[in-house]
């Protein structure tokens, strides 16, 4: 049985999956992508009674990263994303927020920047970065022991769109072959958006695997 808890909370009008883990054992956790409604997400985390001890955003576009500031005021945990999408993680022009008066995607900086085979750990929770560029510049999937995040990369069957700025289909497909494509089928995929999956599923029906 495994010792890391996945909470799942569907925010925001596009409907992102935030990811609340959490050590079982040691009240520790981890919220990825947490891209809007704030007091929902602060709920679910309160009522564990969890120490969040970071913020990971898979990439940097306003649905995933709507809560970070608020969630970092509240519980004091350090905002974490790929080096290569820094810059729009700041700038509310490039991460999309800037037309969105409810995001509140402005004058984030990261506590950490992360890069390819980085372990972002917080008690047994273990989380590789695999840097999987194509949605973003700096997309990543977080793998875990027998799960993967994959943000807006993979869906279930289908993946990300590369028809925004720093976008590229070639690089998306490049990602999904070479990085995901490789890892076992028990896999269990939760994506950015939709339904989850497993990676022995997506390589049966997703047409980019």
């Amino acid at each position: 049985m495994s010792e890391v808890g996945i909470k799942i909370v569907t925010v925001g009008i596009l409907e992102t999956n935030c990811y609340i883990l959490a050590d079982k054992e040691g009240a520790i956790g981890i919220v990825v992508d947490p891209g809007d409604e704030f007091e929902r997400i602060a709920s679910v985390i309160e009522e564990a009674g969890l120490n969040i001890q970071y913020i990971v955003n898979t990439h940097a576009h306003y649905d995933h990263i709507g809560a970070d500031l608020e969630l970092k005021d509240r519980f004091g945990a350090q905002i974490l994303i790929h080096e290569a999408d820094r810059d729009m993680l700041e700038d509310p022009r490039l991460n999309l927020s800037l037309k969105k008066p409810r995001i509140t995607a402005t004058g984030i900086k990261a506590d950490r920047l992360l890069k390819e085979g980085d372990i972002v750990t917080a008690g047994k929770i273990h989380l590789e970065v695999i840097h999987t560029p194509g949605h973003t510049p700096g997309s990543i999937c977080l793998l875990g022991e027998d799960y993967i995040l994959t943000g807006d990369t993979l869906f279930a069957g289908s993946a990300g769109r590369t028809d925004l700025p720093g976008g590229s289909y070639k690089d998306i497909v490049e990602s999904i072959q070479g990085k995901l494509k490789p890892l076992p089928d028990y896999l269990k995929v939760y994506p950015g958006h939709g339904l989850s999956s497993t990676m022995g599923e997506e390589k049966l029906n997703n047409p980019f695997l």
